[in-house]
């Protein structure tokens, strides 16, 4: 499968505008804890949280074009669970007035930068719903340091089982899913640098290649090898 793809940062703390053109039928999606606004096909689409890489149907020589919010922020401004949302994708239209829906359509149409308009979107999102909660940051922060879930819930100030519906409402998931996945991003993002794969197991956290292997197998579905052709 190839893919030609390139992001930018957003103006939303933390946010990615995206732009992927595939020239195969489907692309496989991998899970980084994160939701999107996305245009594509003339449809404004909003993708929840993936647990585990998701395949999409696409139409070769298709364009889309995204804005990828930090994890735990598109529930604020969406005003809903992203549990509601997990390993889904569905129309703007469903969770919006079909008006506010249409407009923002008929304007990510007429575009030649629809990444921008998305931004604009998300401005707007963000001054009707406002951010997350503070601990929503300190949840994501001390995961992506290597935090256990019971340190990161005595961190934050808050009990498991408040964590876990916190994490569940914010993320879609509980915090060891989310802890899991970021781990992972973080051994792909060596690996796409050229850090050898024992090397990047060590440095993501695991406890070893072996590890990151049946990690990567579990949340993917292929190989490191495969994904890295």
């Amino acid at each position: 499968m190839e893919v030609m793809y390139r992001e930018r940062a957003a103006r939303l703390d933390g946010a990615a505008v995206w732009t992927s053109t595939s020239s195969a039928t489907t692309k496989r999606i991998l899970p980084d804890g994160c939701m999107d606004l996305i245009w594509s096909e003339a449809q404004l689409l909003v993708a929840g949280p993936d647990s585990s890489a998701a395949l999409v149907a696409t139409r070769p020589g298709a364009t889309a074009v995204g804005l990828r919010f930090a994890p735990g922020w598109a529930p604020s401004l969406l005003g809903l669970g992203a549990d509601e949302l997990r390993d889904r994708r569905v129309p703007f239209e469903a969770l919006r007035s079909t008006a506010d829906a249409a407009s923002w359509s008929d304007r990510l149409a007429a575009s030649a930068r629809p990444g921008r308009v998305l931004e604009e979107l998300a401005a707007q999102l963000l001054a009707e719903g406002g951010p997350p909660p503070p601990e929503v940051a300190a949840i994501v922060a001390e995961l992506r340091r290597g935090a256990r879930v019971g340190e990161v819930a005595d961190r934050v100030g808050l009990s498991d089982r408040q964590l876990h519906r916190r994490s569940l409402q914010a993320f879609g998931y509980g915090a060891k899913r989310l802890g899991r996945i970021l781990r992972l991003q973080r051994a792909l993002r060596l690996a796409d640098d050229g850090v050898p794969a024992a090397a990047a197991a060590a440095r993501a956290g695991f406890v070893d290649q072996p590890h990151l292997a049946r990690e990567v197998r579990a949340l993917t579905g292929v190989t490191l090898r495969a994904l890295a052709a």
